[in-house]
């Protein structure tokens, strides 16, 4: 096995898109930071750019210092791309332009939190294992019907290097400088920031269905798991049952006893909350999303989704 390149100062780019968040570019950068203290010497240059060459706002409101896109020849050796909020409003065909350019010069390219769907866009996924943040995978799903983003933490297929966000940005910078620097470095960079536990790459994004149900009976777990499965088709309550192996009167029981709701209540809920970040992230009409969450009309849907939210879903849409 060839020892780690350590010699070269390797230049890594960050793209950041208005909104981004600030806790997974820190995420990113900061383990890059930590390489160089410790190694006593800069490894890694870090740039950061925005799609105008400004200071760009991050999703609290905190602006980071940023210059205009990379042009050719820059010299990097990774670009990621940073978005966060909503894919609405991620217009930026020169960001989609730089990646493809990027690509093209053999830079490996990378997106976090909402990046991957902005990689999307520009045509840098097809045929590549991929993940992205789960809020965003039911917006590229519909954007990118081809494409079937993992629900990992992170994700390295050859150039491409995706991540959803938050936190997993540190388990993946840990595998990006094991890869340059070696294991036990890259256990000290680790160290640095307490991150003592580093996740595998396909670990979980979110709390298993238990803890975020608060439920463990077996058989109310597999109908809950399913109803997230057939959003577009919803089961029949017969059909669940028998998923759950037992009969529809007993499941009525086991939804009032461990949730303190009804079936059909808890399948509309999880339906039109799923409506909900369609309204805010994709570019589908109303009544395309009340066909695409299983509802048989708009004016079902629309009654329902006020019902549960207080407002109409097109001003949803617009808050």
């Amino acid at each position: 096995m060839s020892s780690p390149d350590t010699r070269n100062v390797q230049e890594i780019g960050f793209i950041l898109i208005p909104g981004f968040a600030l806790m997974s570019y820190a995420s990113a950068t900061e383990p890059l930071r930590a390489a160089n203290l410790l190694a006593g010497r800069d490894i890694y240059r870090l740039r950061t750019f925005s799609p105008d060459g400004a200071p760009v706002l991050s999703s609290s409101g905190v602006p980071v210092p940023a210059e205009p896109l990379p042009v050719r020849g820059a010299g990097l050796g990774t670009a990621f791309v940073c978005a966060g909020g909503s894919p609405r409003d991620w217009r930026y065909p020169g960001v989609l332009a730089c990646l493809r350019q990027l690509s093209r010069e053999g830079v490996r390219i990378g997106g976090i939190s909402g990046g991957p769907y902005l990689m999307a866009a520009a045509g840098l996924l097809a045929g590549r294992d991929f993940t992205i943040h789960w809020e965003y995978a039911a917006a590229l799903l519909e954007a990118f019907p081809d494409l079937s983003p993992r629900q990992a933490r992170f994700m390295i297929d050859g150039s491409r290097i995706t991540c959803g966000g938050g936190i997993s940005a540190l388990d993946m910078m840990h595998v990006l400088i094991t890869e340059r620097m070696g294991p036990d470095f890259a256990r000290r960079v680790s160290d640095w920031y307490l991150h003592t536990e580093v996740n595998e790459p396909a670990a979980p994004q979110r709390a298993s269905l238990a803890e975020r149900y608060g439920v463990h009976h077996p058989g109310l777990l597999s109908v809950l798991e399913r109803m997230e499965e057939t959003i577009e088709m919803p089961l029949d309550r017969a059909a669940m049952a028998r998923i759950a192996g037992v009969s529809a009167r007993h499941l009525d029981r086991l939804f009032s006893a461990h949730l303190g709701t009804t079936f059909l209540d808890q399948y509309h809920r999880i339906r039109l909350q799923h409506a909900h970040r369609l309204l805010k992230q994709s570019p589908l009409s109303v009544s395309e999303i009340a066909v695409a969450t299983g509802f048989s009309s708009l004016s079902h849907f629309s009654r329902m989704f006020r019902a549960l939210y207080g407002i109409a879903p097109r001003q949803a849409r617009r808050d």
